[in-house]
């Protein structure tokens, strides 16, 4: 028997967390899977995800790296990096209520800040990205 793939309740579950939070909802105008056309900034999107094996003897893991991206247009990035310091709070070795498996870990990968090059050059962009560590019940 193989596990459940744990990669949509994982982005459920991070979600959920994002938008659920009093704090960051007065951060951020949305959290978003698709981005509708007339966003407001600053914002934060669920991103990219990759999942691997984690088994042990006698029990089936997986591995979800999730990455978020928060875009604001605010000169520098003194908005997007306190945006993604409450991310951090909100997720970094919390843990996470995923049906059907059991939640082992969540944690902090990197941040990356990145300026977006197009003109006029006012968006910038925080990468993050946490491993969200997860067991078949």
């Amino acid at each position: 028997m193989t596990a459940p793939a744990p990669m949509l309740p994982v982005q459920s579950a991070v979600y959920a967390r994002l938008r659920d939070d009093a704090t960051l909802a007065g951060l951020v105008a949305g959290v978003y899977d698709y981005v509708p056309e007339d966003v407001t900034y600053p914002y934060i999107v669920i991103g990219e995800a990759t999942e691997t094996p984690d088994n042990r003897h006698g029990g089936f893991g997986r591995q979800t790296v999730v990455t978020l991206h928060v875009w604001s247009r605010y000169q520098g990035y003194t908005q997007a990096l306190r945006i993604g310091a409450r991310v951090t709070a909100l997720l970094d070795h919390q843990p996470l209520t995923l049906p059907g498996l059991d939640w082992i870990a969540t944690r902090f990968e990197f941040s990356q800040t990145l300026t977006d090059p197009e003109p006029p050059g006012d968006i910038r962009h925080l990468v993050l990205r946490y491993r969200v560590v997860t067991e078949q019940h």
